[in-house]
């Protein structure tokens, strides 16, 4: 039959499905298309939906037809679904989009039906898949360790600093997918190790119930009205489970001076502890009691002295170019 035919013309459905969600978990609505359609094509015999489709009763045509050929098997009022494949069948659409800017075809009735959407974080399936290629295929990637990338982990966490201090927000978005490669990618190292491998999986399960055990005030029975009280049962949970003797523990000394000393104070602070300063004079003592005065007040004094460095760069460039 033509598509030029007086009869009514019918429907199109162009079904889409994320390739991030389980085959077979598709919405009410797109089982009740594909159930109620004349007839159901796909054009990849080896689409991860087809099995489920046929597992349901349905029947699913593989075929490709052309935006004219497709209009044709419409006519009569027949309702045919298109189960799209992972490009989204552009070549169909864009040949209905030219029939029906024609004006000379009767164009059956169209409609984009998702089947299964993205959830939150989805994208991070893509990212853990890209990661697992590249550590197999790239001659660089798939000898690194993760010692030889430690360096690349702190460079990345600085230049997150500075995107944040700068006000960038494309240089932060950037930044901290930077950041969230160096997760993934230590992550999928581990899993080569022979003796406790270990996924990003077990990462992602480690800080789940890490954060829902130190949030009782949130996933518990537990009640914290200030951000003092957080902090300080955070503190409790954190003690216990790591069975540590001094508030001090866990603190990494290779951190920044500055930071160290605020991080210091601000464990004394939150247990309650009044440990007065060492009585010792030098530049050291004095950086430490500012260090510990700026913690106090709220104040990070690394990203003080960073913002006073910055106007300081400024300065020494304008007496350049004078």
């Amino acid at each position: 039959m033509n598509a030029n035919s007086p009869e009514a013309p019918g429907r199109i459905v162009l079904l889409t499905t994320s390739h991030r969600v389980a085959p077979g978990l598709l919405s009410w609505p797109a089982w009740q298309a594909l159930h109620a359609a004349d007839q159901v094509l796909c054009a990849d015999g080896a689409h991860p939906q087809l099995p489920y489709l046929r597992e349901a009763g349905i029947t699913v045509d593989e075929a490709s037809p052309t935006a004219e050929e497709l209009v044709d098997a419409c006519a009569g009022g027949r309702t045919l679904v298109v189960v799209a494949t992972g490009e989204g069948e552009p070549a169909l659409t864009d040949g209905l989009a030219r029939l029906a800017g024609t004006g000379r075809v009767a164009m059956p009735e169209l409609e984009l039906l998702p089947a299964s959407y993205d959830l939150p974080g989805a994208r991070l399936l893509d990212l853990v898949q890209v990661m697992d290629r590249i550590r197999a295929e790239c001659p660089w990637s798939s000898q690194q360790t993760h010692k030889g990338l430690a360096k690349y982990g702190i460079e990345e966490a600085y230049e997150l600093v500075e995107a944040i201090e700068e006000g960038d927000r494309d240089e932060l978005r950037e930044e901290l997918g930077d950041v969230l490669l160096q997760v993934v990618f230590h992550a999928r190292i581990a899993e080569d190790d022979p003796e406790s491998p270990f996924s990003v999986d077990d990462v992602a399960a480690g800080i789940v119930a890490k954060l829902i055990h130190r949030h009782p005030h949130v996933f518990g029975d537990e009640t914290a009205t200030t951000p003092e009280e957080v902090k300080a049962h955070w503190l409790r949970t954190k003690a216990v489970e790591k069975q540590r003797s001094s508030i001090t523990e866990g603190i990494p000394l290779g951190q920044p001076g500055l930071a160290l000393a605020a991080k210091l104070a601000s464990r004394a602070r939150t247990a309650g502890l009044d440990i007065p300063l060492p009585p010792v004079e030098g530049i050291g003592y004095d950086l430490l009691a500012l260090a510990v005065r700026a913690e106090a007040e709220g104040v990070d004094p690394e990203a003080a002295l960073r913002a006073a460095a910055r106007a300081y760069r400024d300065a020494i460039r304008e007496a350049e170019q004078g």
